[in-house]
């Protein structure tokens, strides 16, 4: 840790009235949060834009055609 971010830190916990362990206890919460996952599949395919659930028994029976 520089000095800086030293100096930084007991300044806030002094002008929070934390610790500062709590304090970068917090920090540490903060950037090992789990963020929201990112599905590298998510717009990769093509279609019309019309939603897919408007077709979905034609879907469907195009699947069930295509296993048999």
């Amino acid at each position: 840790m520089t000095d800086e971010e030293a100096e930084a830190l007991r300044r806030t916990a002094a002008e929070t009235g934390r610790s500062q362990s709590e304090l970068i206890r917090e920090g540490i919460r903060r950037v090992t949060a789990r963020r929201p996952r990112r599905f590298r599949s998510l717009g990769a395919g093509e279609g019309t834009g019309e939603p897919v659930g408007r077709r979905a028994e034609e879907l469907l029976a195009a699947m069930l055609r295509h296993r048999r």
